[in-house]
């Protein structure tokens, strides 16, 4: 299954709202909150799912999930690919908040976020990466990270997550607030790291996708 789908907004709220399933985009009426659900199974082996979001000058956005998103095996052992795409104009400001991303056995998955800022535009976003269904063996899981603020890098990463990445631990979370400006900092199973062009990224691990929220909140008032 290949699908696109398009969410444009500006100060008056959604201008453009193009869903193509299972990608379905349901705004809430009177506020700036745009929720993402799958409408169907997905992503099954040999998806390629792209979203693509337009924040216009000064508009204010959060885009959320409503349940975990589950990457399954196709037929022939074909990758998955999931794509985000976000552009943030002058003055504008997105919280993207997707549930988990779960990779169940003999699934092969890639997940990649690109996002391009304008100078003082604001994205605040968490990913939390499971590695398996409780008791399974996880599948293939590789995650990438390109953030751009006027042409410089803010975040470039890539991940191929697994077991021995997080050391036994299940699930991988991370948490980007690009106007953070607070110093380095660390707790049980938690990291808060400045980068150089601003911001801050937060990541932490454990067995459990409630926990390792637990930490992202620590890590929040430390």
């Amino acid at each position: 299954m290949k699908a696109e789908a398009l969410l444009e907004v500006d100060r008056d709220g959604v201008r453009t709202l193009r869903s193509a399933a299972p990608l379905t985009l349901v705004p809430v009426r009177g506020r700036p909150v745009v929720h993402l659900v799958s409408s169907a199974a997905s992503p099954l082996g040999g998806d390629d799912l792209t979203l693509t979001v337009n924040v216009g000058p000064g508009a204010c956005l959060t885009l959320t999930g409503i349940a975990a998103t589950v990457a399954l095996p196709g037929p022939a052992g074909a990758r998955s690919r999931s794509t985000v795409r976000i552009a943030l104009s002058e003055g504008a400001s997105l919280a993207y908040l997707p549930e988990p991303t779960v990779v169940t056995r003999r699934a092969d998955h890639e997940a990649v976020l690109t996002v391009t800022l304008a100078g003082d535009a604001r994205l605040t976003t968490r990913e939390t990466l499971v590695l398996g269904r409780t008791g399974e063996p996880p599948g293939r899981l590789t995650s990438t990270l390109h953030i751009v603020r006027d042409g410089r890098p803010v975040l470039r990463q890539r991940l191929d997550v697994s077991l021995a990445v997080t050391l036994g631990k299940r699930v991988l979370a991370a948490e980007l607030d690009t106007a953070d400006t607070r110093d380095r900092a660390s707790g049980e199973w938690w990291t808060r790291t400045p980068l150089a062009a601003g911001g801050v990224l937060t990541t932490s691990m454990a067995d459990d996708a409630v926990t390792a929220a637990r930490h992202l909140t620590a890590a929040r008032h430390a």
